[in-house]
């Protein structure tokens, strides 16, 4: 699975494991030892899920290539690690794998400034209030201050965030799917509190038969158990299950060689187990419901198995766990649905918060209804004084033009003759006789 690749090579992330797990010893003598001045590959391996999960996976890689760094990381332990003390050996990294350790972070602060501006201007259109320090923690993993360069502080950051996120990756994960089955119960009492009775005993009677026949399965060995390991050596592997040797079947399994069962590698381990519950297609099977079951499986192996708590099984690990009691258990593995996954408390504190997100959502609707209406009301005036101004506007160019009207008619010839208080003019061809004054002879 993707997720479960991931965190596989994780714990190789730190740092640690996966750069010191070469078998083949590296000379440190740093004049013989001299990297090749040619361009550099681009690094390959899986995701590890995390937001800055290429940045990372690139570093390591580089860093590999230098032969001091490399010796120095294998002879390292955890605690150095964790400390920091393996990040001042960067001061001895050849300078070409420096430039382009310094390139990388240009690359990886481009990619985290586009990624905020981004998210502002989403969250800002929104009318929702920008949290800056949630945005700011995109930075956790390097130094935001010193763009430019790759410097000790930029590894110790990295290590150290790297190694806070990937302790609780799996319990998000977990989580994640808590939440999802406490929604799909949600959801189902919903559909049946809008049915009418004769429709919710039908649904209620599917849903007990389809329970009833996810449960009927073959028996789930216990994960890493002998019985569970020898039935991957016989029906996978095709060997005789009486010839079982654990050496050859930890050689056989640990795909890349490199002398480790990773998380993946073990993941792959509970494929059998888990096509005895789960089938695609079929709707009584949730696949995601599939993948928690793998983690679960995984988590349980890793806990009796990986005494140094690296993330990685060595042989010598996997060796020891086969002489414990607990190899050879032969109770059955308690699948999800025989477990409760929570509580009636938590599934009702969840659909209160439910409850109050569609509130909340039903609020901010109402609002932005009202603000529409508000919108409309004051498009609807403008548009009115629109009309009114062009209105006006016309008025104003109707009266101009009959202004100018009647002085191009008198600019033409000579003014009509009128008769004193009368506005009317005289007819053609009337002479107007003088008319005498009062008080004048």
């Amino acid at each position: 699975m993707a997720s479960g690749s991931a965190v596989a090579h994780c714990g190789l992330v730190l740092l640690s494991l996966w750069l010191c797990i070469q078998s083949v010893p590296i000379s440190v003598d740093k004049i013989k030892a001299k990297p090749q001045e040619k361009e550099l590959e681009p690094p390959q391996s899986a995701e590890t899920g995390l937001h800055y999960d290429r940045y990372l996976r690139e570093v390591i890689e580089y860093l590999e290539k230098d032969p001091h760094f490399k010796e120095k990381l294998k002879n390292a332990n955890m605690d150095d690690i964790k400390l920091g003390k393996l990040s001042k050996e960067l001061h001895f990294v050849h300078h070409n794998f420096r430039t382009k350790l310094d390139e990388l972070k240009r690359e990886e602060m481009g990619r985290l400034r586009m990624l905020i501006r981004t998210k502002h201007d989403i969250q800002g259109g929104n009318g929702r209030t920008v949290d800056h320090q949630a945005l700011l923690k995109q930075f956790e993993h390097l130094n935001h201050l010193n763009p430019n360069t790759f410097e000790v502080e930029d590894l110790d950051q990295l290590i150290q965030s790297a190694t806070k996120d990937l302790e609780n990756y799996d319990k998000d994960r977990h989580d994640e799917f808590k939440r999802y089955e406490m929604t799909k119960a949600h959801e189902r009492k919903e559909r049946l509190r809008h049915m009418n009775e004769e429709e919710r005993k039908t649904e209620e009677q599917h849903y007990e038969e389809m329970r009833k026949k996810h449960a009927e399965h073959p028996k789930v060995n216990h994960p890493g158990s002998k019985d569970q390991l020898k039935e991957v050596w016989q029906e996978s592997d095709g060997l005789d299950p009486d010839n079982f040797d654990p050496k050859t079947f930890f050689k056989i399994h640990d795909s890349n060689g490199d002398g480790f069962l990773d998380e993946r590698e073990l993941e792959a381990l509970f494929t059998k187990e888990l096509e005895k519950v789960y089938t695609p297609g079929n709707e009584e099977d949730d696949m995601f419901e599939m993948e928690e079951e793998r983690l679960r499986m995984r988590e349980h192996v890793m806990s009796e198995v990986d005494t140094n708590k690296d993330r990685l099984v060595s042989l010598s690990e996997f060796l020891a766990a086969t002489q414990k009691e607990e190899f050879l258990e032969k109770d059955e593995w308690e699948t999800l649905d025989q477990k409760p996954l929570y509580t009636e408390e938590e599934l009702r504190e969840y659909e209160n918060h439910l409850d109050n997100e569609e509130n909340d959502i039903h609020k901010k609707t109402e609002e932005l209804q009202k603000q529409r209406e508000e919108l409309e009301r004051k498009q609807e005036e403008l548009n009115a004084q629109k009309i009114g101004l062009q209105q006006a506007v016309e008025e104003v160019q109707r009266i101009k033009s009959a202004v100018k009207e009647p002085n191009a008619a008198g600019a033409a010839g000579q003014p009509a003759p009128v008769v004193p208080g009368n506005s009317q003019p005289l007819p053609a061809g009337h002479q107007q006789k003088d008319v005498p004054v009062p008080g004048h002879s």
